[in-house]
């Protein structure tokens, strides 16, 4: 499929790019090839082929839910300048 230079004009208008007058025949080319590739991929037969996430058969490796910090909840309110009931307390900014 190959487009014209009004069409990438258009693209390019629509995406709010610039394009210079100088590049729009290369990239009319460039664009044509990617669309000619996206044909090329329609046209191969995919009835029987499954689906997948990924292209290699993989096993996610997991790890033990196990706490490995230390609470520091109520050392940092005591830092802060107003806390109550476990949370900070902080100005209205919304009338």
């Amino acid at each position: 499929m190959s487009l014209e230079k009004s069409e990438v004009d258009t693209i390019s208008r629509l995406a709010a790019i610039s394009v210079d007058a100088t590049e729009v025949d290369q990239l009319t080319a460039k664009i044509s090839n990617v669309l000619d590739l996206f044909q090329r991929m329609e046209a191969v037969d995919t009835t029987n082929v499954e689906p997948m996430s990924h292209p290699l058969d993989q096993v996610q490796r997991l790890r033990e839910d196990v706490v490995t910090e230390t609470d520091h909840h109520k050392q940092y309110q005591k830092l802060a300048p107003a806390a109550e009931k476990g949370m900070y307390l902080v100005p209205q900014v919304i009338d």
